[in-house]
């Protein structure tokens, strides 16, 4: 007799790491469909792809009983998809606006004392960063270095 999703994901959520493999093989691919169909980038929707099967593993929030597991991932693929566009744009919209506002006449090379003062900010940042607890130092980073949103 074959294992059902729903059988799958009660072992995954013992932390049954195989679980999570034959969930990966059975809808990997229709998740890393999904992603390349929205994000139009293969590279982006291999990420997404790993960001959907960490999110199955580490939230654990599907309920069997609201739906069909494939379901669920491909809402999950979806949204986070539409956010990580989202968030493509307005980094655009962002750069596109201090493009035009500073062009090259008002552009100066950086002086030594700029370079100085610029890595002891970088070493300020990733100081405190270190020192705060992995979960909140994996949101920052995601959320500022990534681009992602709080959005769920």
């Amino acid at each position: 007799m074959p294992v059902t999703d729903v059988d799958l994901y009660a072992q995954l959520q013992t932390g049954d790491r195989k679980a999570l493999g034959q969930l990966y093989d059975r809808y990997g691919g229709l998740v890393y469909s999904l992603s390349l169909k929205v994000l139009k980038n293969p590279q982006e929707a291999e990420d997404l792809t790993q960001e959907i099967f960490l999110i199955l593993w580490r939230k654990q929030n599907y309920d069997p009983s609201r739906g069909k597991l494939s379901t669920f991932l491909m809402m999950l693929t979806r949204s986070r998809g539409i956010d990580r566009l989202r968030s493509r744009g307005r980094r655009r919209k962002f750069l596109g606006h201090w493009g035009a506002t500073l062009s090259e006449d008002t552009m100066t090379t950086p002086t030594p004392f700029d370079e100085i003062s610029l890595s002891e900010r970088r070493d300020t940042v990733r100081e405190a960063l270190e020192q705060l607890p992995e979960k909140y130092r994996s949101i920052l980073e995601l959320a500022y270095y990534q681009g992602m949103s709080q959005s769920p």
